[in-house]
């Protein structure tokens, strides 16, 4: 089962990576498009600054979801290198927790103003604002699972090591 789990994590990361990468790239030729549209021709078009806004909206948040990895934070953790294995398990639980809980908890009033923002419109590309912001409760849903399963991992085998590994093998 565990097995299951990490091949479909793999999928879902490179799929992913392929979203990023290709969202990356059509900022990018909307970007020369918007360069070229003013500096060439001196008449800019409106929606290449919009596209390349909403484009980067759902890089940074998909790739927060489902690329970026736990060990890949910028991290304090003077005090959690500084006690032994028994403390760093409650801290890392409880942090763990702590993230999970308030994104869960902030996800329905969070939706809630999605969903509101379909009768507003983008200004040039007339795209609801709801699918612009949708983006947004899918990276609270994906951190609040993962985080969750990272408290469940930590409680059954011990806290992370400075790499910000957990090691399933090892009883804490």
């Amino acid at each position: 089962m565990a097995n299951l789990l990490e091949r479909a994590g793999t999928w879902i990361t490179r799929i992913a990576e392929g979203l990023c990468g290709a969202a990356l790239g059509a900022m990018f030729v909307t970007f020369l498009l918007q360069v070229y549209s003013r500096y060439v021709m001196a008449q800019p078009f409106g929606w290449t600054l919009e596209l390349c806004l909403t484009l980067w909206i759902w890089i940074v948040f998909l790739g927060c979801a489902f690329i970026v990895r736990d060990r890949d934070h910028v991290k304090f953790d003077i005090l959690y290198l500084a006690v032994p294995r028994g403390p760093r398990r409650v801290f890392a639980a409880v942090s763990a927790l702590a993230i999970a809980v308030g994104l869960a908890v902030s996800f329905w009033p969070t939706w809630d103003w999605i969903d509101f923002m379909k009768i507003r419109r983008s200004a040039t590309l007339r795209i609801p604002l709801r699918t612009v912001f949708s983006v947004y409760a899918i990276f609270m849903a994906v951190v609040a699972l993962r985080y969750a399963w990272r408290a469940w991992q930590v409680m059954r085998h011990g806290p992370p090591d400075e790499e910000g590994a957990i090691h399933v093998g090892e009883q804490g």
